[in-house]
């Protein structure tokens, strides 16, 4: 039996290594095939969304200092997005966000649950990038206590991956501002970042519903949580979006709270 292992185990060995990488491989050429299509469907509604905003974004240059007390934030203009078309090529689509300064420029989607589109991108096709939905249980028209926006946190920046941007002070020293644009068809929101941090994956922060006291627990812990002081007071009074995405893996979180500063209706 020795002399059979020492006389054929560097072939199996070899063997063996060649079929890791034509695996390894076949995987990254998946991965890659399905990295250029996402983006080419980006591009698409990219597209869409440019004709649909052309007439209605009017220019806005904010300060550098993300604690300038004079930052007059009722001269940031809303995202406002016609959902006509997207509403016909997916009638899951419940509205569309934006954070400058990042990759995330993406229409939201919802389903009955909160696993279909994280396989399942815009179009329907399956792809393990997801999408970027809306957690089941909230209503982004009318926005629940804390409503709660998922993407995968893709390498290439993708989807959510480049929230991890704003874990870096740099981001803010740059002139981009911590603020988070939503549009759907009965409102338009504009929210303020005021808690980051990344967090081994819990139900907490992702709670939408409360009683009694437990919205003012909620808020307190939230905040405690940050890695980044946005000087930003938050109460009871106000709603909360929470945005959820992997970090490197499935065990760590990044989470993004913000507090809804100003509202459109449509």
């Amino acid at each position: 039996m020795k002399s059979w292992l020492k006389r054929y185990g560097y072939y199996i060995l070899a063997l063996i290594s060649i079929i890791i990488l034509d695996v390894a491989l076949i995987q990254l050429f998946i991965w890659k095939k399905e990295q250029m299509k996402l983006e080419q469907l980006k591009q698409e509604l990219e597209k869409t969304k440019q004709e649909e905003m052309e007439e209605t974004s009017p220019l806005f240059n904010p300060p550098k200092d993300l604690n300038d007390s004079s930052w007059n934030y009722v001269d940031i203009p809303f995202l406002q997005i016609d959902f006509t078309d997207l509403l016909i090529q997916n009638r899951d689509t419940v509205g569309w966000i934006q954070i400058d300064g990042t990759n995330v420029d993406y229409p939201i989607v919802q389903s009955k649950s909160n696993e279909y589109y994280l396989t399942h991108a815009f179009d329907h096709s399956y792809t393990k990038a997801g999408w970027i939905f809306s957690d089941y249980r909230n209503n982004l028209s009318h926005m629940n206590p804390n409503t709660v926006i998922y993407g995968h946190g893709r390498r290439d920046n993708s989807m959510f991956g480049s929230l991890r941007f704003l874990l870096d002070e740099s981001w803010y020293q740059n002139g981009n501002q911590p603020i988070i644009k939503i549009s759907t068809s009965k409102a338009n929101y504009l929210f303020q970042i005021f808690s980051i941090y990344t967090i081994v994956e819990e139900g907490y922060y992702i709670t939408t519903h409360f009683k009694g006291n437990e919205f003012q627990t909620f808020i307190d812990t939230i905040l405690s949580r940050s890695q980044m002081n946005f000087h930003t007071s938050v109460d009871t009074n106000d709603k909360i979006l929470t945005l959820s995405t992997c970090l490197d893996n499935d065990e760590w979180r990044v989470v993004v709270h913000a507090k809804l500063l100003k509202k459109e209706t449509r």
